[in-house]
């Protein structure tokens, strides 16, 4: 075997296995870096793939809606003329997107947009005899709306249902006004419309807010109790790249006209805790990774002070310097690659622990952890990648040595 290997590997392996003991801590130490990194970053993502999903889950990634009314005066005053009347902001009122058909087609024709929804949505008063409550209505086409929230997925009691007498409801709304299904809630809106519906589904968003307020209808009873014929007020876009939204989202406003509202607007605090969070993680990773570089260089350099001997008798014997350089080299790889394939194992076991061991009150898991085989193929690349830089001093040092110097100590 070894007659196979280029001199080099021979006496790079050599030398590792003269120094076991030494070789063995090193290698532990990679393997201890390689598996914080490893079991950090699939914990870290999986966190933040579950916040992502809570949020993200209950609303669409961009809102498209109608330009604010805004009030302007009839006659602007003269030089020197100070104005009379106080222009007040007036009140908005639930007004239809002009052409929004044409508007849906080209948000359907956008290769950044997977899902189009059109939407009503207004204020209303859900009403159960002498209990009254305020409600954000939404009128939605079943089929489309799914594809923006998968709200088919959050129902507990009922089904996801809708016909132009079913209404879904939210666990709190039914709580507080003591409904369940098959019940008969009345909605009244301002516009004039009244009808009693049928309670079809009851959802939960996961946040009592939501659950207390929302309540859902087919598309043409939401136009018909808003009064709102043939119109809708806003159209739900769900993009290919939810952290490209704010982009995208601007580059719809300048193509429509429209307000596009992107959950990175609208959620500010919890994009920037995202931000702060994929920051800090990558912090740790890259001072986890420079640890193991300096623990295998600081091991490199006591190896080229020991070995200085051997190194000036291969030296004396023909050696070049590029070839006692790519030893030292070839040293650092090995163990950076010995140290993933170790810390690659130890973190899939502390993966599968914290599967075991991290779980809601309910069983479940506190929330998944994708582990693609990817993740451990880059840090076995990195981790090698890193012994081969770290190397790179020593194998420098050893380099330089002087057959006679060296052979003298």
């Amino acid at each position: 075997m070894n007659e196979l290997l280029p001199f080099e590997w021979i006496a790079a392996l050599r030398f590792l296995r003269e120094g076991r003991l030494q070789s063995l801590f090193i290698i532990c130490g990679a393997a201890i870096g390689v598996a914080v990194i490893v079991f950090m970053s699939a914990l870290l993502d999986g966190m933040q793939s579950n916040l992502f999903k809570r949020v993200l889950s209950s609303q669409p990634h961009i809102v498209l809606e109608r330009p604010k009314q805004v009030a302007r005066p009839l006659r602007a005053p003269q030089p020197g003329q100070s104005q009379l009347a106080t222009i007040q902001k007036p009140s908005q009122r639930v007004s239809s997107i002009d052409q929004w058909q044409s508007v849906r087609d080209a948000m359907h024709a956008r290769p950044d947009v997977l899902a189009v929804s059109p939407t009503v949505s207004g204020p209303a008063f859900a009403v159960r005899g002498d209990a009254s409550q305020a409600v954000s209505l939404m009128g939605i086409d079943p089929e489309q709306y799914i594809k923006i929230v998968p709200l088919d997925d959050k129902i507990v009691e009922g089904s996801f249902r809708l016909t132009n007498t079913d209404i879904l409801i939210g666990t709190q709304l039914a709580e507080d006004l003591g409904l369940k299904l098959g019940d008969k809630l009345r909605l009244a809106t301002a516009a004039g419309g009244n009808l009693s519906l049928t309670i079809a589904g009851i959802f939960d968003l996961g946040s009592r807010g939501a659950n207390q307020r929302s309540a859902y209808v087919l598309l043409s009873t939401a136009q018909n109790l808003l009064n709102l014929i043939g119109g809708v007020s806003t159209i739900d876009l769900t993009v290919r790249d939810p952290f490209a939204a704010e982009d995208i989202a601007q580059s719809v406003a300048d193509e429509t006209g429209l307000n596009a509202l992107s959950w990175i607007k609208t959620n500010n605090q919890f994009f920037l805790g995202l931000n702060a969070q994929k920051f800090t993680s990558e912090m740790i990773r890259l001072f986890v990774g420079l640890s193991v570089a300096a623990g295998i260089a600081s091991v490199l350099v006591v190896s080229v002070v020991q070995r200085s001997k051997e190194i000036g008798i291969l030296r004396a014997m023909g050696g070049s310097r590029g070839q006692i350089m790519r030893i030292f080299l070839i040293q650092g790889a090995v163990v950076g690659l010995l140290g993933s394939l170790l810390g690659s194992a130890i973190a899939a076991g502390l993966i599968q622990l914290w599967l075991s061991f991290a779980k809601n009150p309910d069983g479940t898991p506190m929330f998944a952890l994708a582990v693609g085989a990817s993740l451990f193929v880059w840090a076995a690349l990195i981790a090698s990648l890193t012994g081969l830089v770290a190397a790179v001093t020593p194998a420098l040092r050893a380099a330089r040595l002087e057959p006679v110097e060296a052979i003298r100590g």
